[in-house]
């Protein structure tokens, strides 16, 4: 998994997840039992039809997240990394921005809205990656890979020989 339940709820928070992931004409869930559906803590102060509708929009959420690791591991796979072990802090980030587009969806945006910004850079990411033009970083597997440097040394012809430096005596 590139994201967690958990690094979503840091970042984009169990307050605006609440609000998108859950579901047309019901009722909006407290950010406290979001926050704490996402760290799997305990629910019981909330009603048990709260945390049916909160368990159903942590399904929406884990359906955006799969779909995002999917949209990933297309780009990825192009350029050979998967499986990725550990999982470069860009990747979580793509995730991320994907996940939070992904559930955003209905929402009538364009491309100064931050959210939509945030999912193209991603997406553009993903490509020039998939091209070998952008590496994971630190973490990138493929760059790091002792096979994967390939080092010549090219010269061109020599301009003196060892010859034709002795007449300079």
């Amino acid at each position: 998994m590139y994201i967690t339940r958990s690094q979503l709820s840091e970042r984009p928070g169990a307050r605006e997840l609440a609000e998108v992931a859950t579901a047309a004409h019901q009722h909006l869930i407290d950010s406290d039992l979001m926050a704490a559906s996402l760290a799997d803590t305990d629910r019981s102060a909330w009603s048990v039809d709260e945390i049916a509708i909160a368990d159903e929009a942590l399904q929406r959420i884990d359906a955006a997240v799969v779909d995002a690791q999917s949209l990933i591991d297309g780009f990825l796979a192009q350029r050979g990394y998967l499986p990725l072990d550990p999982v470069p802090g860009i990747v979580t980030t793509w995730a991320r921005a994907i996940t939070r587009y992904k559930l955003h969806q209905d929402r009538i945006s364009d491309d100064k809205d931050p959210i939509v910004r945030d999912y193209k850079d991603a997406l553009k990411l993903l490509q020039l990656t998939a091209d070998g033009k952008f590496s994971l970083g630190a973490d990138d597997p493929i760059t790091n890979s002792p096979s994967a440097i390939d080092l010549r040394f090219e010269s061109d012809e020599k301009v003196f020989s060892r010859e034709q430096l002795t007449r300079f005596r």
